[in-house]
C-alpha cells in the first residue's frame, strides 16, 4: 500500500513516513436517469487520483454546469400516464445542508459511543446538535454530542442536558411528569466522555445556551 501511495504522489518508494489521505463525502447526491448521462468532458483522465475539480470559471466547467441545469429543468415526458399516487403531493423543504458530515464526524470523534452511556450499538447512536441548526447552531464539531436514540430526544426536548463543566444533568420533570426516570437518575452528576482532540470538544457556550433555554431544570 505504501509503495502505491508513493507512486501516486511521485515520492520515494522508500519513503517510510506516515501519508496524509483524504476523503470526500457527499451530503445531497442526485442521479439522472441512464439516457441523461453527461459525456464526460474531454480533460477528464481515468488516471486522476486527487485534486481534480470543475468550476463555472474554465470552459469546461461552464458546459457542465448548463448541462445539468438543462436536464434538471427538463418538463416530463408528454403523453405518459402516470400511475395511482401512491404518497401525498410533494412539499418543498428547506435542507439542511452538511447534515450528513455533520453526522459522520460526530460519529467519529466520539469513537462511536454515546458520550453518557458508551453505548457501542451503531444504529442506536445519533449526532446530536448542542444548539440546534434551526436555531443558529452549526454543523460543526463542537456543537455537536453523539447520543444514544433516547437520551437524544430527551435532550431536544430539554429533559437532559450537559453543563459546562461536561457533566450530564437530568431534569425533576421527568419524575414529576411520567413517574419513571431511574435508568436516567442513576447517570445524573456523572462526566461525559470527550473527543481526544481538545479543540473539538463541546463548546461551552453552547452548552450554557442549553442548559438556559431548552433545559427543563
Amino acid at each position: 500500500m505504501r509503495a502505491r501511495i508513493a507512486r501516486y504522489r511521485r515520492a520515494d518508494p522508500s519513503d517510510r513516513s506516515d501519508f496524509e489521505i483524504g476523503c470526500r463525502v457527499l451530503t445531497q447526491p442526485f442521479f439522472f436517469d441512464e439516457s441523461d448521462w453527461i459525456p464526460v468532458p474531454a480533460s477528464w483522465a481515468p488516471n486522476i487520483v486527487s485534486f481534480k475539480t470543475y468550476n463555472t470559471g474554465d470552459a469546461d466547467g461552464l458546459a457542465l454546469w448548463d448541462v445539468v441545469n438543462e436536464r434538471l429543468k427538463r418538463p416530463s415526458l408528454p403523453g405518459t400516464v402516470e400511475a395511482q399516487a401512491r404518497f401525498g403531493e410533494p412539499q418543498l423543504i428547506r435542507p439542511r445542508l452538511g447534515q450528513g458530515a455533520f453526522r459522520v464526524l460526530v460519529t467519529d470523534i466520539y469513537n462511536r459511543r454515546c458520550a453518557i452511556t458508551h453505548e457501542r450499538t451503531l444504529p442506536a447512536l445519533e449526532a446530536a446538535h448542542i444548539r440546534p441548526y434551526g436555531d443558529g447552531g452549526e454543523h460543526e464539531a463542537r456543537n455537536g454530542l453523539l447520543l444514544r436514540r433516547d437520551i437524544h430526544s430527551l435532550f431536544d426536548a430539554g429533559y437532559v442536558t450537559v453543563t459546562p463543566e461536561l457533566r450530564f444533568e437530568v431534569s425533576r420533570r421527568i419524575k414529576e411528569e411520567f413517574d419513571t426516570g431511574r435508568h436516567y437518575y442513576e447517570l445524573h452528576g456523572k462526566p461525559i466522555s470527550t473527543p481526544a482532540d481538545v479543540l473539538r470538544r463541546p463548546d461551552p457556550e453552547a452548552l450554557r445556551w442549553h442548559n438556559e433555554h431548552p433545559y427543563r431544570g
